[in-house]
This record gives C-alpha cells, sequence and structure tokens, in this order.
C-alpha cells in the first residue's frame, strides 16, 4: 500500500511468503464459484446459449450486470423467471458481497468492509476529489488479498495476518461497492489496498481486465502497485498495459530498506531498479516511485540526496509519490514533521527528480490499510473450522 491514507499492507520475508503459498492445502482456498461478475459479453452470450436461451439473453445480462449493477438474479426482471431459475439452480450468482461496515471520515473518505463469502473481511477505500476547475474524481483504493504475506514493518495489514488470494470479481465487486455508497462513477483505481497485488498477478490482470473493458475505467485510470516480488515486474511488462506501474521503494539504499521492507533481502534495490529501467523500455510508461517518510529513519536531507542519486543511475523521468507515514497502533514509527517534508522535496526537486506530497486522507476513519480489518477480526465472523485454518495459515508463514 502506498497512499496517505492506506499505508502498504505486507506480513513475512518474500521467500517464506512464496513458500508458504505452496503449502496452502485445498481446505484453505476458496472454490471456483460459478460467478457472472468479470464475465465479458461473449462469455455471457455463450452462457445463455448453454441454457437454451438466446444470444440476447446473454447481452441482457452483460447490461444488468455492468450498467445497472444488479446484485441478486431473481432481481434481473428483464429475464425470463425460468432463466432466473436456471442459473441459480445451476449454481450461478452475481458475485456481489454484502458491506460488513463502513466508516466515513470528515473529509468524505470512505472506508469499507466487505464480508466475502467464507466470511473472511477485505477492506477498500473510497476518495473523492474535487479539483481546482471543479471537476470530480472518485478513486477506489482496492485490495487483492486478504491480508498480506509481507510484513513491512509499519503496516497495520500485516499485523492482521494474511489468509488467501482474492479473486477477480472480489476485487471488483470492491469498485461496485464505492459506486454505490458514493453514487458516483468511480474514475480512477488504485491496487494499493490490503495485499501485493504482484503476488496474485493472474486475478489482478483479470480484474483489470474486466474494470478496463466492462466498467469502463481508462488504463491509464488504474494504478498497480508492488513493493517488490523477483521477476512479477516483467511479467506484467510483457502484457504492454498503459496503467501506472507504481513501486514501493521507502529506502535509498538497500541496508536501510531490508529493515524497513524484509522482503527487500529476496529481491535487492539494483535488481527492482534494473527492473524498472526495463519496464519502462518495454511499454513506454513511467514508473512511480512510493516513500512513505518515517521520522527520523529515512527523511533526512541525506536520504534524499541519495535517492535522486539511485533514481538518476537507472533512468530518466521518474516521479516520486511521498508519504508522510499515517500513525498505526503499536508501531513505533512516527510522522515527519512540514519542515522535514518540505526540506526533503527540495532536495529532490533540485536535483531534477520531480516529487508530489499525497495528501493525507481519513485519517479519523481508520483509514491506514489494515487498520479497520484489525478492529474487526476478533469478532465472531469465522465459523471455528475457518479459524483454525488461518492459524495454520500464518503458523506455515512463520
Amino acid at each position: 500500500m502506498a497512499m496517505s491514507f492506506l499505508q502498504y499492507g505486507c506480513s513475512v520475508p518474500l521467500a517464506r511468503a512464496l513458500r508458504s503459498r505452496t503449502f496452502t492445502t485445498a481446505s484453505t482456498t476458496v472454490k471456483k464459484a460459478k460467478v457472472l461478475l468479470g464475465l465479458p459479453e461473449e462469455q455471457l452470450q455463450q452462457l445463455a446459449l448453454d441454457f437454451g436461451q438466446k444470444s440476447f439473453r446473454g447481452k441482457q445480462l452483460y447490461h444488468l450486470i455492468y450498467k445497472r449493477k444488479v446484485k441478486d438474479i431473481q432481481e434481473f426482471s428483464q429475464l425470463p423467471l425460468a432463466f432466473r431459475n436456471d442459473l441459480e439452480e445451476a449454481g450461478w450468482r452475481v458475485g456481489r458481497s454484502p458491506i460488513h461496515k463502513a466508516v466515513t471520515a470528515a473529509d468524505g473518505t470512505i472506508k469499507l468492509l466487505i464480508k466475502l463469502e467464507d466470511n473472511r473481511l477485505v477492506e477498500t477505500v473510497g476518495i473523492p476529489v474535487k479539483d481546482k476547475d471543479g471537476s470530480f474524481r472518485l478513486t477506489a483504493c482496492v485490495s487483492s488479498q486478504v491480508g498480506c504475506p509481507l510484513r513491512c514493518s509499519f503496516c497495520a495489514t500485516g499485523k492482521g495476518g494474511f489468509s488467501r488470494n482474492l479473486k477477480s470479481h472480489e476485487i471488483v465487486e470492491q469498485v461496485l461497492a464505492i459506486e454505490e455508497l458514493f453514487q458516483q462513477r468511480v474514475t480512477n483505481v488504485v491496487f494499493m489496498g490490503m495485499g501485493e497485488p504482484m503476488l496474485n498477478m493472474k486475478e489482478v490482470l483479470e480484474a483489470h481486465r474486466c474494470l478496463n473493458k466492462d466498467i469502463l475505467i481508462g488504463q491509464r485510470m488504474i494504478t498497480i502497485s508492488t513493493v517488490g516480488v523477483p521477476n512479477t515486474i516483467k511479467k506484467l511488462a510483457s502484457y504492454k498495459l498503459q496503467s501506472t506501474l507504481a513501486v514501493s521503494l521507502h529506502a535509498p539504499n538497500q541496508n536501510l530498506r531490508e529493515k524497513i521492507v524484509p522482503s527487500a533481502k529476496s529481491y535487492p534495490l539494483n535488481a527492482i531498479m534494473k527492473d524498472c529501467r526495463g519496464y519502462f523500455l518495454e511499454t513506454k510508461r513511467r514508473v512511480s516511485f512510493e516513500y512513505t517518510l518515517l521520522a527520523g529513519v529515512n527523511d533526512s536531507v541525506e536520504h534524499a540526496i541519495e535517492l535522486a542519486e539511485l533514481l538518476h543511475e537507472w533512468g530518466r523521468g521518474h516521479h516520486v509519490n511521498l508519504i508522510p507515514y499515517n500513525p498505526i497502533d503499536g508501531s513505533e514509527y512516527k510522522r515527519p514533521s512540514k519542515k522535514y517534508v518540505s526540506a526533503f522535496v527540495s532536495a529532490l526537486e533540485s536535483r531534477k527528480v520531480t516529487a508530489s506530497v499525497r495528501q493525507t486522507r481519513g485519517l479519523d476513519a481508520s483509514a491506514a490499510c489494515g487498520q479497520l480489518r484489525n478492529e474487526f477480526q476478533k469478532s465472531p465472523l469465522l465459523t471455528e473450522s475457518i479459524n483454525q485454518e488461518s492459524h495454520s495459515e500464518v503458523a506455515l508463514a512463520s
């Protein structure tokens, strides 16, 4: 995670996290559900044909799911009752989950906890922004995992543990939930919520396709973030998306980065920068770098100078998003003063590195990533068996 209101979500060193995914048993994974949300129009037309309907019924399904955003098959009033019943009897469902909790901040930011089919909770955030020219933007900050298997030292998500990857429709439905609450179209999507998107690339890319082609959000309005997973930046580059890649650095050198981001031991800074240069050459899209400023840790002018030198060494045209730390309970880190933030920005800009400071949003809504979920995960949402599975997953990952 890398927004001022949402800190990156991570949980154990990368190598162990990758191994833990291998040991996840069938009982802890979500079965392949028959979900309509996420299917393109052609597949919905074929589905209608498979049920003995005309292909135009598939077009109607598409309209009901993506335009009218109906949540339940029995509310598909345009379709024959027999077709609706057949779909349900065959195990099909729309794929929308209920909202377990919504918290609204004074600035209009809304954080949601969505209760998934297996009773696990996932966070998503809606951020409304009115620009100076009067235009309105609504950004959905979406999660890609329930929890996160990478333990970034400053992040709340990792403290709640890791449960599983999200399916593509569980990512898409977060955007639809934000639209429903705000009664506005989402204009921007950032994969900066709970989890590491690159550890769930297949489902993230399927969700990206749906958001772009079916929900009609432009690729350039979508940002995929990563703290760095070996080989995945190269793989993502091969798809030549027009979306933004945001890489979370948080430190200008390897030694400091390992202290802040334990997974950095498995993916050295020079290697990740080399892959970022390759990504730019392959896609012609500038990589954005996220940098959470931690008071007294990585926020000095000397750190800024070192960061500028690192970026100039590996390419040109970089942009740095600076995120003053959003405090969380139980963390030893503190938020830097405005004076230190300003000095850091000046040091970068004087060395021809463009930088912006993220506006803090939703501090009064537990909006740092993982905070709201951590408040509720002790509630009796999970069955005894699921609780046991979650504990075994944490044991495997530690």
